[in-house]
């Protein structure tokens, strides 16, 4: 993949059309983790100090292309200022005379954000005209938002195609870091998906057993595995229905040469609550009212063993159900050595998806992974393999 660089781009006395992520949680009109403000900064920053007008597109919440007054972005304006250290300006639309108006007065260097870009019904329709629109209020296009690279917006895919357009550095970043774990990976390259459903990552198992040398499988989806190999597994969360597609995969494993880890032993209890009494049992020893709620220790062993020889691991979804002590047991051990061979510089570890990122930092190593990406939707689209239009309009 290649794309311009904002690195080599003239960016002194530009307007920077600049989309990022501020679908940031709220309660009562105030912001309650600036994590996605946060991750706009350096780009930010960037253009700023270069000379540019930087102007700032972002969504919030689903609107549906009409102007809802609690979906406003203006109360990210105030904790955004603080954190750029000046203030930001603030136009109440993101096309016509209030965002033209705005961006007239600013000054090279300055900052300004734009109302919600879905309050208009053209951005989700990935509308021409609404994307005309919004190009003609810049020089260049800057998409610094991976987490909304998988949806054909306006805002992400047809203005990319109207204005020079740059990936912003989360982006790219992100990007390298995708690359590395999947697109040209040292190898051997390991994989673990888990999760309580294996419904929802069809297409990632599928993807991934013709891209990987050994993909471990936990969580609940794990049961429906091994049900399928004909193991009892008593009272656990299972998708019965799925016993053959689960059959399907691992044929499909075999074919690709994909070594399928699957668990060797299992933790089980008969109620899944904080402190519950666990017993360790082999493949099928599970009474009736027993459930299987965390990976195995002998699973983890063989686990961290893979790791050990392995170059590269993607991660997405946890082993157990790592929110209720005692079951978080094997996926705080397998993150702690996977933090710990990446510090060491033995493996490249990207983690990403929503129950990982909660995992990785439960464990207390989300900071020693080689990347964490917290784009939910479209990483797991990439890790599926699927064309991101928000990526692909970057393209040169």
């Amino acid at each position: 993949m290649t794309f311009r660089t904002l690195q080599d781009a003239d960016l002194k006395g530009k307007t920077a059309l600049v989309r990022v992520d501020f679908n940031v949680p709220m309660e009562n009109g105030q912001v309650q983790d600036d994590t996605r403000l946060c991750a706009a900064l350096p780009t930010i920053e960037l253009l700023s100090k270069a000379g540019a007008k930087v102007v700032l597109l972002a969504h919030f919440d689903r609107p549906k292309g009409k102007r809802v007054p609690e979906m406003s972005l203006k109360p990210v304006l105030d904790p955004l200022s603080a954190l750029v250290r000046k203030p930001v300006a603030w136009a109440d639309d993101c096309i016509g005379d209030p965002a033209r108006n705005v961006i007239s007065a600013m000054k090279p260097g300055d900052v300004a954000l734009l109302e919600n870009l879905r309050y208009h019904a053209g951005e989700e329709k990935n509308d021409p005209a609404f994307a005309q629109e919004l190009a003609k209020l810049g020089d260049i296009y800057v998409n610094d938002a991976f987490s909304a690279a998988h949806r054909a917006h306006a805002s992400t895919e047809s203005v990319a195609r109207l204005l020079p357009a740059y990936p912003g550095l989360s982006m790219e970043r992100e990007l390298n870091a995708l690359n590395a774990a999947l697109g040209n990976p040292q190898r051997p390259v390991l994989g673990i998906v888990g999760g309580s459903k294996v419904s929802t990552k069809l297409d990632l198992l599928k993807n991934l057993v013709t891209k990987l040398d050994k993909l471990a499988i936990g969580g609940g989806m794990a049961n429906t595995f091994l049900y399928a190999q004909g193991h009892d597994v008593g009272a656990s969360y299972c998708e019965k229905d799925l016993a053959e597609t689960a059959r399907e995969i691992i044929r499909l494993a075999g074919q690709s040469k994909c070594e399928l880890l699957l668990p060797i032993d299992i933790v089980v209890a008969e109620q899944m609550a904080a402190g519950a009494p666990t017993r360790v049992r082999g493949l099928g020893n599970v009474d009736d009212h027993e459930r299987i709620l965390d990976a195995g220790p002998e699973t983890v062993a063989r686990l961290k063993r893979a790791m050990a020889h392995s170059k590269t691991l993607i991660w997405n979804g946890p082993l157990g159900v790592f929110e209720i002590p005692p079951f978080d047991k094997g996926t705080v051990e397998a993150a702690k050595e996977a933090a710990r061979l990446a510090k060491e510089g033995k493996l490249v570890a990207v983690a990403g998806g929503g129950d990982t990122v909660s995992a990785m930092h439960h464990a207390g190593v989300a900071q020693d992974l080689t990347f964490i990406s917290t784009a939910g939707g479209a990483f797991l689209e990439w890790m599926e393999g699927k064309v991101l239009p928000g990526v692909e309009a970057l393209k040169v």
